[in-house]
């Protein structure tokens, strides 16, 4: 059986998400991986956007827990830092025991990414990571790896699962 991979990532608030979902689904297949979209389930009709929200989030959980790994978007989404909702993802992953694998491009470390004075603080006063790391700590510290783009990652996460177990 395929290994079953979350695709995480702002990717569902694309103008063409429903197409580009696919794509990423097409990725996995040609790396013998069975990608899941979150957009693969559709809300049901008639509840309130809370109750819209909530079937949401209970969905894409489930989909982690089904799942073999994640592999997670984490370039900039409205502004400096990943998507928070990505984030939760692949910290629910990681306490699940599910490798996770990013992808991003950009600059090597956040240092070189975040504005900051000679203190090494932003704009707001507040510290900004020195940890020669591309991404927080709490993210950089605990995924299986990463690459600088989607078709690279699928395509990198696809061996590294198909490596000897003793690796993982």
């Amino acid at each position: 059986m395929s290994p079953r991979i979350y695709l995480a990532g702002f990717d569902v608030f694309r103008a063409d998400a429903q197409a580009h979902g696919q794509y990423l689904k097409q990725l996995c297949s040609a790396q013998g991986l069975h990608g899941l979209f979150p957009l693969d389930n559709q809300a049901p009709q008639n509840l309130s956007p809370e109750a819209t929200a909530q079937w949401i989030c209970q969905q894409n959980l489930a989909m982690i827990r089904d799942c073999d790994a994640l592999l997670a978007n984490l370039n900039d989404f409205r502004g400096l830092e990943p998507d928070s909702g990505t984030a939760f993802e692949v910290g629910a992953a990681i306490a699940l025991g599910k490798p996770v694998w990013a992808y991003f491009s950009g600059p090597a470390t956040l240092r070189q990414q975040v504005p900051h004075d000679a203190q090494g603080r932003d704009a707001q006063g507040f510290a900004v990571e020195d940890f020669n790391l591309p991404r927080n700590l709490m993210l950089a510290c605990t995924w299986s790896g990463r690459s600088t783009c989607v078709e690279t990652a699928i395509r990198d996460l696809g061996h590294w699962l198909n490596a000897a177990p003793a690796a993982h």
